[in-house]
């Protein structure tokens, strides 16, 4: 049976008097991937960032509705645990000026972890479930700086990993990647599924149909259908998202 992770209930965000999305509705669930399409504008990241409570950091953001991790409020857990709960991966790769190592493990010591076998294997582990052990296992103490952008890309990855997230949050994270780092990318995202629940936020139409298991097509702050990837873009429910997969606007 497939498991609920996320429930949004009748959700409703404004910046100021400007509305950001429209009553959502949606579930995300355990071991599945929900790709997130939609034209500039039609809150895609708002929705993102409402999962781990980041919007909250704009002093003129409002909300209505509900947002339940786990069937918790996530409005009333404490923030910092939610976002340990729910990482996000952004779209520029931003490595700490630190080595390698020191990247993965920065988290888990600000969570108190001090053992120093027990942060060496929290690093290989992150680094094994992004697929970046075998290209950097001889170089820990280089700096991360030093690595490629698609190498930096799943740096990021692994250190969110290292935490121990249950749900990963990616905005567009290959926007500025190569097609061989992106293809990567997407390589350990399908293999991460197997242990979590993924967003991915992604204007490329051609990757939400490669790596999403469900695909939800927004347009101005509104959810317009959700549905699995392959009915989506072969069937889609709605002229306006057949639109979009076709590329006729956005």
């Amino acid at each position: 049976m497939v498991r609920t992770k996320i429930n949004i209930k009748n959700l409703n965000i404004w910046f100021g008097d400007v509305p950001a999305l429209k009553n959502l509705s949606i579930k995300i669930y355990v071991n599945e991937i929900l790709s997130v399409i939609g034209p500039s504008n039609s809150g895609k990241t708002t929705f993102l960032r409402m999962l781990n409570r980041l919007n909250e950091l704009e002093t003129n953001f409002k909300m209505s509705g509900q947002v339940e991790f786990d069937n918790q409020d996530i409005m009333k857990m404490n923030v910092e645990l939610l976002r340990k709960k729910i990482g996000m991966v952004f779209a520029l790769p931003l490595p700490l000026p630190l080595s390698i190592f020191d990247n993965i493990a920065y988290g888990a010591r600000m969570h108190g972890v001090k053992n120093k076998k027990k942060l060496q294997q929290i690093v290989e582990q992150a680094l094994q479930k992004a697929y970046l052990w075998d290209e950097v296992k001889d170089r820990l103490d280089v700096s991360a700086f030093k690595l490629s952008g698609g190498q930096q890309q799943r740096l990021c990855i692994a250190r969110t990993l290292a935490v121990e997230p249950e749900v990963i949050l990616f905005d567009e994270p290959c926007s500025g990647l190569d097609p061989i780092s992106t293809a990567k990318v997407e390589e350990a995202m399908l293999k991460l599924k197997k242990d979590y629940a993924m967003v991915l936020v992604t204007n490329n139409v051609k990757q939400a149909a490669r790596v999403g298991d469900s695909t939800a097509f927004f347009l101005s702050g509104e959810l317009i259908e959700v549905d699995k990837t392959d009915k989506m873009f072969t069937v889609p429910s709605d002229k306006r998202t057949d639109d979009y997969i076709r590329g006729k606007f956005g």
